[in-house]
């Protein structure tokens, strides 16, 4: 019986490409072999999801691209498959055949552009040349005829960095997106992808000859325990060894480390947002740029951990971070985090790695990862962090201090927040922002999303030994 791995089609399709990319690599056969990949993923001469073969096979070819690391010349770790963006209407508002010819005509009384018309049935229609998508229309037509179409991708993106470009693909304004990945995982055809840096992964494994030249350590999220559901998580952390990791290190151990700190900040300062999440902190920086100072100066938990590492135990370690985050990509890239973690990959890009190796988790032995506590580990679902924070204030002896926290479940709670701290009317000191609605657990790299996560992550909180915050960085002191 085959298990079911991801939520949909086009992330499976998104894995083969990976999983093929990675076996070459592995082998030094990339090179020699690149131009096969698409025939290996669609053999034959029919064609399994387009129009035709060959342009199944074209776009399987910029996929290829986008597993190697995609456009060098494009700082954004997302982007558009201009091949497989083709097959959604343009959207706007259109008028539907609930139209009943009525007498009335408000739409047309309404419309200040004049882009209502009438066919010789005085059922409207809408002149797209006039029409700017107002929804005066819509509003007041009583049969409620007339609806607006949302491309999936323009849907996803909450904070409008996508369009249509002059071929009538998708593209993604630089200048706004944050690398969520919203519009990856919403995306039917999978005309939008993450960069992949699966290669550079691939080789600092192969380079430290078995851990012998230097030491390579996998930084894995907390939002793992709600992932590998076909395995035990003892399972993957072994499988993590057996594809070369030295070792295997809680980001929650970095997550605990924050708290710490962020809430000795916070009862220095008075207020405070989150720096966790990057793709909250790059919405912060290009959307409200006034409020950056109110950033946590903390770096976030994949990096302190990774700096801890490197400047404490291991100065020649390689860390390679592995989550549920698109925006990680972005934030490794960052100058401040450059110097101490070395690639971030996915979820998805694991399970590809994993078979890249013909690696069954299923079969091994069960290893064990406790490093952090409860409330690092909760810094994965929305809620988490605030939790944390006031753990923190309670261990430090803040008890003069009184925590309002808000909450954002997703980048639109996020804006408003924002917006109201922007006039000073948000009734709250410390803003936790989460960019994937969930919190981590419904990043764009997961295998797979949904309401049990949550309390997969709660209980593998519970399951943590140290079970406060203090008793986790002690050992860290040693």
């Amino acid at each position: 019986m085959s298990i079911r791995k991801f939520d949909t089609k086009v992330q499976h399709l998104k894995y083969k490409v990976l999983r093929e990319v990675a076996r070459l690599a592995w082998n030094d056969e990339l090179l020699d072999n690149l131009l096969d990949i698409p025939k290996m993923i669609v053999p034959g001469n029919v064609p399994t999801m387009r129009c035709c073969v060959y342009k199944e096979r074209a776009i399987l070819a910029d996929r290829v691209k986008l597993a190697m690391g995609g456009d060098k010349a494009n700082p954004n770790v997302i982007e558009v498959i201009e091949n497989a963006c083709d097959e959604c209407p343009m959207g706007g508002f259109e008028v539907t055949n609930s139209c009943r010819g009525c007498l009335a005509h408000r739409c047309e009384d309404v419309c200040k552009k004049n882009a209502i018309v009438f066919d010789h049935n005085h059922v409207a229609h809408i002149d797209k040349t006039k029409c700017v998508d107002c929804g005066m229309c819509a509003k007041v037509c009583p049969y409620t005829a007339i609806v607006k179409r949302t491309r999936p991708c323009e849907n996803a993106c909450k904070i409008k960095a996508i369009s249509m470009n002059e071929n009538k693909a998708a593209a993604i304004d630089n200048d706004k997106c944050i690398s969520c990945g919203a519009c990856v995982y919403q995306c039917p055809f999978g005309a939008i992808m993450d960069k992949s840096f699966i290669l550079d992964a691939i080789d600092f494994i192969r380079r430290s000859e078995n851990n012998t030249k230097y030491k390579v350590y996998a930084v894995v999220a907390p939002s793992i325990s709600s992932q590998f559901t076909y395995a035990k998580l003892g399972q993957v952390i072994a499988g993590l060894k057996v594809l070369g990791f030295h070792t295997v290190v809680e980001a929650a151990l970095g997550a605990d480390m924050v708290a710490y700190e962020e809430c000795e900040e916070l009862h220095q300062k008075g207020f405070l947002t989150s720096s966790c999440c990057p793709a909250f902190v790059a919405y912060v920086e290009k959307a409200f740029p006034k409020l950056v100072p109110l950033v946590s100066h903390n770096l976030s938990p994949m990096a302190t951990i990774a700096k801890y590492i490197k400047d404490k135990t291991d100065p020649t370690a390689r860390i390679i971070f592995i989550g549920p985050c698109t925006a990680k990509k972005a934030e490794v890239q960052k100058d401040a985090v450059k110097p101490y973690v070395d690639v971030a990959l996915t979820f998805e890009e694991l399970q590809a790695l994993f078979d890249s190796r013909d690696i069954d988790i299923t079969t091994l032995p069960e290893d064990v990862l406790d490093n952090a506590s409860y409330y690092g580990r909760i810094f994965a679902r929305s809620g988490g962090l605030a939790d944390a924070v006031a753990q923190g204030l309670k261990e430090r002896g803040h008890d003069d201090f009184t925590l309002k926290p808000v909450s954002c479940d997703g980048i639109e709670e996020c804006r408003i927040a924002l917006l109201k701290k922007n006039k000073n009317v948000l009734d709250a000191n410390f803003v936790e922002g989460m960019a994937c609605v969930g919190g981590c657990i419904g990043g764009a790299g997961c295998l797979t999303h949904g309401e049990k996560n949550k309390a997969e992550v709660d209980k593998y909180g519970r399951e943590a030994y140290e079970k406060t915050i203090s008793d986790a960085i002690s050992v860290l002191k040693k």
